[in-house]
């Protein structure tokens, strides 16, 4: 991203929320989009990729019809990031548990057809990750400094397991996309706010 560039929000929103603490293991393609590593042996994400590739998720989900978009969190403090999400943006959620067959069984009754899956975390939601790359349909996922993108199409570097950190991001995505479809005009700020995605 350019420097000038401005970011969604302040880079101390994103600090506070923990967006850009990592974990303590590194997966092989996650590095370009780590800045450093804390005295603890934490990495951290780099704020402007972060931003940068919310940005990008958002203008990559916005092509699709919204009942055509599954978003998964299938940990406890994904749930209601991925509930508030989906209900700004009519997108389809699944949370708690994922029946396998979803994406390639037709004889299931879960059984559906997306044209994009956005997962909160490759590593606990591996299933649908390689059900979305076995039927081609493109996988965007939120991914830690340890998260395995093999299969992940559009990578969103953040921290994915913080309950703030998750919420701060769906809301970021919302808002873009709400933006982007026009239901917020660009030069008004969106009323609901980050920490009412933290709440079922």
């Amino acid at each position: 991203m350019s420097e000038l560039t401005q970011l969604l929000i302040g880079e101390d929103v994103y600090k506070n929320a923990n967006v850009n603490l990592g974990t303590n293991r590194k997966a092989k393609l996650m590095h370009r989009f780590i800045q450093g590593i804390q005295s603890d042996g934490v990495y951290l994400l780099n704020i402007s990729k972060i931003d940068e590739r919310i940005r990008l998720g958002a203008r990559f989900l916005f092509q699709f019809e919204p009942e055509k978009v599954v978003c998964v969190g299938l940990r406890r403090n994904a749930h209601a990031p991925v509930l508030k999400f989906a209900a700004h943006t009519r997108y389809k959620a699944i949370i708690e548990s994922f029946v396998a067959g979803t994406f390639t069984n037709p004889s299931l009754p879960t059984y559906i057809e997306p044209d994009a899956v956005l997962i909160s975390d490759p590593l606990n939601e591996a299933q649908p990750v390689l059900e979305a790359a076995e039927m081609g349909i493109p996988v965007v996922a939120i991914c830690d400094t340890d998260s395995p993108v093999e299969y992940v199409d559009l990578v969103i570097p953040a921290n994915n397991r913080g309950r703030k950190s998750l919420a701060l991001v769906y809301w970021l995505l919302a808002r873009e996309i709400l933006k982007l479809r026009g239901e917020i005009p660009l030069d008004t700020e969106w009323t609901v706010k980050p920490d009412e995605f933290e709440k079922m």
